[in-house]
């Protein structure tokens, strides 16, 4: 195998999740932002209908604060969580950046909306391998308000957009390398002859 496919290798197998609350506060340059959301332009797509839409916040303590506002509006009585609302405030308090990642339906798609969501992580599977490469840690987070319309309607996506996830980029003083599988490849495979 050659020197190329062995970085990719590394790169897709050290690639881990590092909480919001675990980044160290340090900015990430907006060009190297621009250019992992570029690789994210790179995601396979069918019919090139190209779904996927980034919304950039330089400022994560302005996402999520009107994060936790949304949340917090509609989570009144008995469903709102103090504990709930004060996290989402601080979760980005030491990130970077703070992306939301959403599948924008063409009106005029006939495409089946799963592949369109699978365009759209793809994307996203590219901005955390970019940012891996370039020792950047990095959050998907779906918690919060983020599948939830008032989360869609306050970016002024329409009906039939769905965010994909809220990405937490920032520096980190420890990056875990080290990961594991539940369930042996051999069991997940089936090859036929």
């Amino acid at each position: 195998m050659d020197t190329t496919f062995s970085t990719i290798s590394s790169i897709i197998k050290s690639r881990r999740t590092t909480k919001a609350f675990a980044m160290n506060g340090n900015k990430i340059p907006n060009g190297h932002i621009a250019a992992l959301l570029e690789l994210a332009d790179w995601a396979p797509t069918h019919a090139y209908t190209e779904p996927w839409r980034f919304i950039v916040f330089e400022n994560p303590t302005e996402f999520c604060q009107q994060h936790a506002d949304l949340y917090k509006q509609n989570s009144m009585g008995d469903n709102f969580n103090a504990t709930t609302y004060n996290n989402l405030v601080h979760q980005g308090d030491m990130a970077s950046h703070v992306i939301i990642a959403a599948m924008k339906r063409s009106g005029l798609s006939k495409l089946p909306v799963f592949e369109e969501i699978a365009a759209v992580s793809c994307a996203v599977q590219n901005i955390l391998l970019g940012a891996t490469a370039l020792n950047i840690a990095s959050f998907w987070s779906t918690g919060g308000m983020a599948n939830k319309p008032e989360f869609r309607d306050f970016f002024q996506f329409d009906v039939d957009d769905i965010i994909i996830g809220v990405l937490y980029l920032g520096h980190a003083d420890v990056i875990a390398t080290e990961g594991k599988r539940t369930t042996p490849l051999e069991e997940k495979i089936k090859w036929v002859k």
